[in-house]
């Protein structure tokens, strides 16, 4: 069984940084690709970014290019989001995800396994 766990989440001013951790279990790593969305209170789970295990090609929103980073360590079963320049529309609850595939994909339905997430909230 697949077990995903989040982690780094907190309160930031606009402007601030976070890094959020993954630490993913119960597979083979490397063959996962991983990904992280977002939801906000109303809102519908939205994609943020994703890395494939084999050539680490990824994959961002529009709304986070060029403020987050997402990165992994297929050797700690680890992945990352590293959040900068916060704004305080970047507030929702994290959760980390993976699906068994070579391909990235954007839509919450293609991934298999989730987290229980992990709140950012960013103060104005």
């Amino acid at each position: 069984q697949v077990q995903v766990a989040e982690s780094g989440g907190g309160v930031v001013q606009a402007g601030g940084s976070l890094r959020l951790s993954c630490a993913v279990s119960g597979s083979t790593f490397s063959w996962l690709v991983l990904a992280w969305f977002r939801q906000a209170p109303g809102k519908e789970r939205e994609f943020v970014a994703a890395i494939t295990g084999v050539g680490l090609n990824t994959d961002y929103a529009d709304a986070v290019k060029g403020r987050f980073t997402i990165s992994r360590d297929n050797a700690k079963n680890t992945v990352w989001l590293q959040m900068n320049t916060l704004k305080p529309e970047d507030t929702a609850v994290y959760y980390c995800t993976g699906r068994p595939n070579s391909r990235a994909s954007m839509a919450v339905a293609d991934y298999a396994y989730w987290g229980q997430g992990t709140q950012v909230t960013v103060s104005s």
